[in-house]
Formats: C-alpha cells, structure tokens, sequence
C-alpha cells in the first residue's frame, strides 16, 4: 500500500545521504555500473603466458590460468573496493561474473574429467587467506567466487563443488611486492588440511600478477597427492610491455 512506505522515506532518504551509494569507479547513486559489468562479461581467456612466477623447473608446461578481463582501470577499482573497502555487496555481482565464466569454461574441463574416467569430478579450491586477512576483511571474498565457479561448472554439466582444502599460514601482505618477494613470501606458505589422494582440483582465485600464489597452491595440493588441471581468476595484470587498453583483455 502506498501509505504504508510513507514512514520508512524518511530514513531511507537520511541513510543514503549519509552512506551514499557509488560504483567503486565513481560513478553515483548505482552500486554497479553498466560499464563496470560490462568488464566481467566476456569469455575467459587463458592468461598464464604473462605470469613469470607459473613457470616450473620440472619441463612441465605452466598451470592454465584463465581470466576475465585484464587488472587495470576499472577492473583494477572494483577489486580493491571489493576486497579491501568493505564492499561485500559486491561479491554477488561478482560472484555472477565468476559463475558465468566458470560455464563457459565446462566443456573444455568436462572433456579433460572425461579423460580421467566417467566418475571423476572436480574440486573447486579457492586460494587461502591468511587468518589476518579474514578478520581485516571480515569474510573471505575469494571463498564467493569459488562458489560461483562451482554453480556455473555444474550448469554446465560438471560434477563441481567448493573444497577448501588449502590453509596459508601468516605472512607478509603481497600487496606492493615484486615478483620474486612474491615467492620468497609464500614459500612453504600454503599446506593442504588432510592427504588428497586422487582429487582431482581447480584453482581460484581473484587477480594473477606474478603467479607466485598460484603455484604454490598447486604445489602444495600436488604434494597432498591432488592433480590441478588449471586455475580461474577475475583478472590477470598484463605483462610488461603490453599495450592494454581500458577496455580490452591482455
């Protein structure tokens, strides 16, 4: 009825004068842009060709890595605000985003499942936190993509679910560190809970910069028994030299 919203205006009113909405890009008055979502909505694309830190010494290929969209402008706001602002409002429309690649990405994991055997399915690990960063945080934003990723692989006809399997121990924040600080920081880091004999994982995980976090996450699941078949992020830095523009992928 509409006298019966008459009382509530008011306050609705203050609140947003006082806590007004904005898109973390600035634009006002919407949480989430049109052009902002626009960023998020393309096909992944593999993107571990500009993640130094991937490379492995073994004569294995690096870990596929697919990303959204590239790590600058935009994207680059929505990210902090996102994980370091407080605004856990958007790890829905993140978490879609997540969830709609994850789909687009079913056929080619579904194949790569079908050749380890009919049963197989696939464990969706998101990269671990530290305990610190949770409580600054007050929630884990990388544990709401890898559900995203897991709704969309099951959409698309993968047998998926969230495992988190792998706990980070406390360490310097990588924020601000170059590539090989990356590694030295995350050295032995990273540590599955329990054997994971024959699981067979996918990776999340927000941004791919160096690389540093992604493989020791996957050493350390493959030291736990696990097979990784490769990795999904919202975004990925563009290698040094790329000539990216604001609205185009690396």
């Amino acid at each position: 009825m509409p006298g019966s919203r008459a009382p509530v205006r008011p306050l609705t009113e203050l609140s947003r004068l006082l806590l007004p909405v904005a898109c973390p890009c600035g634009v006002p008055d919407v949480r989430w842009c049109a052009r902002c979502a626009a960023r998020f909505a393309a096909a992944p694309v593999r993107v571990e060709h500009g993640a130094g830190r991937l490379d492995r010494v073994d004569a294995v290929a690096p870990l596929p890595v697919w990303a959204l969209t590239a790590y600058t402008g935009r994207v680059r706001d929505v990210v902090v605000h996102w994980k370091d602002r407080g605004r856990a409002d958007l790890d829905r429309p993140l978490g879609a985003a997540a969830r709609r690649g994850a789909a687009r990405l079913a056929p080619l994991l579904a194949a790569a499942l079908a050749e380890l055997g009919p049963a197989t399915s696939l464990a969706v690990v998101p990269v671990p936190a530290s305990a610190a960063a949770r409580r600054r945080r007050g929630r884990d934003p990388v544990a709401a993509l890898a559900g995203g990723v897991a709704a969309g692989l099951r959409a698309g006809g993968v047998r998926a679910r969230v495992a988190p399997v792998l706990r980070r121990r406390a360490t310097r924040d990588q924020v601000g560190l170059g590539a090989r600080a990356r590694g030295r920081n995350l050295a032995s880091a990273v540590r599955a809970v329990h054997p994971l004999d024959a699981l067979v994982c996918l990776l999340v995980d927000d941004v791919l910069t160096s690389g540093a976090t992604l493989a020791t996450s996957e050493r350390a699941l493959e030291t736990a028994g696990a097979s990784v078949l490769g990795a999904t992020v919202l975004a990925a830095t563009p290698p040094p030299g790329a000539t990216t523009g604001d609205e185009r992928m690396c």
